[in-house]
């Protein structure tokens, strides 16, 4: 799954650990999100939703089979 994670923290200003700590997770776990390589839990993704004040489609992107 795609994500525009890395692009919405950069606007925001803020660090891998600023957004960590307001998702209440650890720094790693936000770099392996920006990075694709770990997908959210449902409950994570909604939280990423509320902070970033977006409907979760607006972040995160489902790869199509020719992409992948």
């Amino acid at each position: 799954m795609e994500n525009h994670l890395k692009q919405l923290r950069a606007e925001h200003g803020w660090s891998q650990q600023d957004l960590a700590e307001q998702l209440d997770v650890s720094r790693q776990t936000v770099n392996s999100l920006e990075r694709g390589k770990y997908d959210p839990s449902l409950p994570l993704a909604f939280k990423i939703a509320r902070v970033f004040a977006r409907p979760i489609e607006k972040i995160f992107v489902e790869e199509t089979e020719t992409e992948k």
